[in-house]
């Protein structure tokens, strides 16, 4: 069946991996982030829950939405409060070392395409001393477009040898992950302990879905 644990998932021989959320929790700073931007712009501030569900798309896709012609404003002052502190909140989410290690054991092609600015995701990929288990690291503003469009997934496969399809497990923990996996035609693997809304994920429903990271170690441990 679509969605759920029971279902099959195939051989992969690519594992690209969203980062927020996904691989990584750094919600603390980005919901700071933003209320800075949006108070200096002059709206109301979000809850934590807000910005969870709230921010998904890269700044150059969701900011002209939120703030209009100000957005290039509104980008300066967001990054600058963002640079001030991502690092130090940053902390990897329970069992995403242990997955990646596995993953690199089988000598799989792992990236990540994440709508995080890629000059921070690759900062925050060197701190937590994982640049070894990637082998593409690919943000926002590295392809021509920015997730959910397929630019970036091409783009983290180059080299590979292996082409976007059946074989490329895309993970992610949002309906935009999910629909950015249908688009470029791979494998769509959701990590989230919310069962996948039918209404919400119209059209981009997963494969399979676990709680997390050791889930999905599990599912790649019952392949062998």
């Amino acid at each position: 069946m679509t969605g759920g644990r029971s279902a099959a998932l195939p051989r992969p021989r690519a594992v690209l991996f969203d980062w927020d959320n996904t691989l990584v929790d750094n919600w603390v700073t980005i919901a700071e982030a933003f209320n800075t931007t949006l108070v200096a712009m002059g709206h109301e501030p979000w809850t934590i829950e807000e910005t969870r569900s709230r921010v998904r798309a890269s700044l150059r896709d969701s900011f002209p939405k939120l703030f209009g012609e100000r957005w290039p404003e509104a980008k300066r002052i967001y990054v600058d409060a963002f640079a001030s502190r991502h690092l130090q909140t940053l902390k990897a989410m329970p069992g995403a070392e242990e997955l990646l290690r596995a993953l690199g054991q089988r000598g799989l092609w792992v990236g990540v395409v994440s709508n995080k600015t890629g000059g921070f995701l690759r900062k925050e990929v060197e701190h937590l001393g994982w640049t070894r288990y990637f082998r593409k690291v690919i943000g926002a503003g590295d392809a021509p477009n920015d997730k959910p469009a397929p630019d970036p997934v091409h783009l983290a496969l180059k080299g590979s040898g292996v082409p976007a399809g059946s074989h490329v497990w895309f993970v992610g923990d949002t309906e935009m992950d999910m629909e950015c996996a249908h688009l470029s035609g791979c494998v769509p693997v959701l990590l989230n302990a919310e069962p996948a809304d039918p209404l919400v994920y119209a059209g981009r429903l997963p494969l399979w879905q676990g709680a997390g990271c050791a889930d999905l170690a599990e599912a790649l441990a019952a392949l062998a």
